[in-house]
């Protein structure tokens, strides 16, 4: 893919980091969620599962143009857990994503600013350990070949980075893969100039997709 082409960041699987600082320590745990009601499950969970802990502050962002925000500082001083969290959330561009953040207190006062940098660095670590996907919003190809095209069509897909989801041979070649929509028309030119326009050329449904580990991942079009 281009690499001028910019897709919006989710969180994809769970993740769970820790901060020590002053003999607290800062639990993040960091979940995809869709809806507030999930996130609001999410945190009730985690606070139940951590009920003895002194405190755990939340902050969740959802939306694709992350229009939908809650923070709670569930005790500590106003100002110096939840909405640094969400800061952290909202500075990183994520999407759809919860955090909370649970603190077993040390007994070692850190002050206004020692709680932030501490809140924040938890979420920055629960995100690390998380796993992180940029989505796009694109297009699925199907591209019918016979065997002599097949190698100029690999090769064109590879220098595009583009990943084949599905290859089937049978007489012909079918080749199966997602194009981002602003490089729809473009990897169709190259195509057809690339195999003198002996390629069958199916655009199917439109998606939205990432790629994470050399899989392609798919999802319904509702970036």
């Amino acid at each position: 893919m281009e690499k001028n082409i910019k897709g919006c960041l989710y969180s994809y699987k769970e993740g769970q980091g820790e901060l020590i600082e002053k003999k607290s320590r800062f639990i993040a745990t960091v979940r995809p969620v869709e809806t507030e009601e999930e996130a609001v499950t999410f945190i009730n969970e985690t606070k139940k599962k951590y009920w003895d802990a002194r405190h755990n502050c939340s902050a969740f962002v959802i939306g694709k143009n992350q229009e939908l925000t809650r923070c709670s500082d569930d005790g500590e001083p106003a100002g110096t857990a939840g909405r640094p969290m969400l800061d952290v959330l909202l500075k990183e561009g994520i999407h759809n994503t919860a955090v909370v953040v649970t603190r077993y207190f040390g007994g070692v006062l850190l002050g206004t600013g020692g709680l932030v940098r501490a809140y924040q660095g938890a979420v920055q670590k629960g995100l690390d350990a998380a796993v992180i996907v940029e989505k796009f919003e694109g297009q699925i190809l199907l591209i019918t070949t016979d065997y002599t095209g097949l190698g100029k069509i690999q090769y064109l897909l590879e220098q595009e980075k583009i990943t084949i989801m599905d290859t089937s041979y049978a007489d012909n070649v079918v080749i199966k893969a997602v194009i981002p929509e602003e490089c729809r028309k473009d990897i169709e030119n190259k195509i057809i100039e690339h195999t003198n326009a002996a390629a069958l050329i199916e655009w199917k449904e439109k998606v939205t997709f990432a790629q994470h580990e050399k899989e392609v991942l798919i999802w319904e079009n509702n970036l």
